[in-house]
């Protein structure tokens, strides 16, 4: 297909503009879909109230004239004439318009109608005319210097110029039995569209194929990991796993159980073993992931855990080391801080087979890491990797099995689509002594009632979270920053506890030495940003405080309040906000993780539940896996049919799916 530069009227300042809202070929292009349409409807005179708006049409009747007040002011008036009668027209600071407003030119007028004075004070006026009553404007998300006509005249171009050229995503079948337009069609439709109706059967089309084409590749994808029997073989001594399980100090729950069998049997088979561990706040998969470990390595395998913080990796490396401490299993430390003399010896041991657990952050993707015989790669919080360094670590071994966790719970309608190549282990049941943590929604104006809250828990030697959702005042925003509340802090608590800050701006490493003070009760009071929401377990902190409680998702405000109730002491999480109280509401009602994520799907969509947009796991352009979900299951139903149909196998169209698949992976 031509390129971008090719589509007449675009010049190199449009294209440059283009390209910073990622739009960098003639299918970006046509695929810019309006996000939004402004539906302008003709009034009649007669029938709008006085001061009410009004949308109408009409030719100019008289020569415009232009008064100017002062600087930056001035006023137009010219006479229309519409269907329903002669109308005045005043419109401010338009003078530029003038040239275009010649008498007999067609134009739309939006505004407000004074009715005494039959004049309209507009606040738009569109050289253009309402016909059928009815004009169907899109609008576009567009940059400074990018107007939304600017955007539909390139849009159009394109589809004139290459419009025959754009693939069609959905096959033969499927168009004949859904009677679809053609691509080119619902473009041009979808662009410029002439009535809602037809505007709603082509946006369903245009769903239809993204999704299609999105659950052909996941369906493909786990056929190939099923078929392909590339995994390492195993055989895991039962006696010696079982001795294993015996030294572990608690009883696993019934959950935690039944994702250790569904590990072990992916362990075992011939198949890669490409799994999710997901579980709530707190539901102990971290156990389940050591002894998916342990089982590893008693066939004679390295394993490798990679977590997105310091703080975590230094966390799972000394309770792995707690989990191991009567075994003669080698686990090893590695991150950015690890002095450079340590690190020589553990890319040593890693690479002669001497270290047969390395627990770590990114480092341990560094090209000088290199593995004796890797067979289990896990990363935790995996939703915080991008893509490439996923795959970067899974392919330092030889087809090692791969098993992501998350502490995020994810909807069913999620699962099915970011995760629909994996299979999925749940752990739902909390760990027997594990209590629930007391929620509270409270406003501003019962700060006093707060602080009263917090110091109790103080007085017994407790610690307190504080979170803010901004690390720096701006201009456009009120909300509480972490430096104004150090200050209100100390005014409350004098100097009876020491408060310090964290946030996500901070060094790595001035971080890390805040997060230890804490942990060991140096600080007591501790403001940040959501970066604790994933950190240290700090059994002693007994109450977590979220200022503007009402900017989080459900789904963040339960991650925080599973920093608190992590030891033998009830804990509390007080949510601070002057609206959205009913949404809030939820999190006093609801503990079970799931739950509140369903609601939070619900309630915001897809797009935050755990920052798909930062690890490029999502790029639909129009359809929505929340509102679109009926269409979703059909398309997962048909690309699975079409998948699975041999007489297919020499279709043009399968074959691009497939071969853009295996070059992305």
């Amino acid at each position: 297909m031509a390129e971008l530069k090719d589509v007449r009227g675009i010049g190199p300042k449009s294209l440059c503009l283009l390209n910073k809202i990622n739009i960098y070929t003639v299918e970006d292009l046509v695929t810019h879909y309006p996000f939004r349409y402004d539906v302008l409807q003709r009034d009649d005179l007669s029938k709008v109230e006085d001061g009410g708006k009004i949308i109408i049409d009409g030719k100019v009747e008289s020569v415009p004239i232009l008064m100017r007040f002062k600087a930056g002011l001035n006023k137009m008036n010219f006479r229309l004439v519409t269907q329903s009668g002669v109308v005045g027209v005043s419109i401010f600071n338009r003078a530029f318009l003038k040239s275009k407003l010649l008498v007999g030119t067609d134009v739309i007028v939006i505004g407000k109608f004074d009715k005494t004075k039959n004049v309209i004070t507009a606040s738009d006026i569109k050289m253009d005319v309402l016909s059928n009553k009815v004009k169907i404007e899109p609008v576009y998300h567009c940059t400074s210097g990018l107007t939304n006509k600017n955007m539909s005249t390139y849009i159009n171009m394109a589809l004139l110029m290459y419009g025959r050229e754009i693939r069609d995503y959905i096959p033969k079948e499927f168009q004949e039995k859904y009677d679809f337009v053609n691509k080119k069609t619902a473009l041009n439709i979808i662009h410029n569209p002439s009535t809602v109706d037809k505007l709603k059967e082509v946006t369903i089309r245009l769903k239809y194929e993204e999704l299609f084409e999105f659950m052909f590749k996941i369906n493909y994808l786990k056929q190939q990991n099923k078929k392909e029997k590339n995994g390492l073989v195993r055989v895991i001594d039962r006696d010696k796993l079982n001795d294993f399980y015996k030294k572990i100090p608690f009883s696993l729950t019934a959950d935690q159980n039944q994702a250790v069998e569904e590990i072990l049997k992916d362990l075992e088979s011939p198949t890669r073993m490409n799994r999710l561990l997901q579980g709530d706040v707190g539901s102990g998969k971290t156990v389940v992931a050591f002894i998916g470990m342990f089982a590893n390595y008693l066939c004679g395998y390295q394993s490798a855990l990679m977590a997105p913080t310091e703080i975590l990796a230094t966390q799972h490396y000394y309770n792995l080391c707690e989990f191991l401490k009567d075994t003669d299993v080698k686990v090893a430390l590695l991150t950015g801080s690890t002095p450079k003399k340590e690190k020589n010896d553990i890319y040593k041991g890693l690479a002669d087979g001497s270290i047969h657990m390395v627990i770590g952050t990114h480092a341990l993707i560094q090209d000088e890491v290199v593995y004796h015989n890797l067979g289990l790669v896990i990363t935790d919080e995996q939703h915080r990797f991008g893509v490439h360094q996923r795959a970067n670590l899974q392919n330092k071994g030889v087809k090692p099995d791969v098993l992501y966790m998350s502490a995020t719970p994810i909807p069913r309608t999620y699962a099915l689509t970011i995760f629909g190549d994996m299979d999925v282990s749940t752990i739902k049941e909390r760990p027997k002594g594990r209590q629930k943590i007391d929620t509270y929604v409270k406003k501003t104006s019962e700060i006093k009632e707060v602080l009263e809250m917090m110091y109790e828990e103080l007085k017994q030697n407790h610690q307190v979270y504080v979170i803010a959702p901004l690390i720096e005042e701006s201009e456009n925003s009120d909300l509480t920053t972490v430096n104004e509340l150090k200050d209100q802090m100390k005014l409350a608590f004098k100097d009876k506890y020491r408060i310090d800050i964290v946030h996500g701006k901070m060094a790595s490493g001035a971080k890390d030495i805040i997060m230890e003070q804490f942990k060991n009760n140096e600080v007591q009071i501790l403001i940040s940003t959501t970066v604790v929401e994933v950190g240290v377990d700090v059994p002693n902190a007994t109450t977590m405080v979220i200022f503007d409680a009402d900017r989080f998702g459900l789904s963040t405000l339960h991650q925080l309040r599973g920093r608190v109730g992590r030891g033998t002491s009830k804990s509390q999480c007080i949510l601070i906000s002057d609206s959205d109280a009913e949404r809030l509401k939820i999190m006093e009602r609801e503990d079970d993780g799931f739950v509140i994520s369903e609601e939070d799907f619900k309630l915001r969509g897809h797009g935050d539940l755990f920052g798909t947009k930062q690890s490029g796991d999502m790029t639909f352009k129009i359809a929505s896996i929340k509102n679109d979900y009926k269409i979703l299951l059909q398309a997962k139903k048909d690309s699975k049919e079409y998948l699975e149909n041999k007489e297919t196998d020499e279709d043009e169209l399968k074959k691009y799916f497939i071969e853009s698949i295996t070059k992305v992976n």
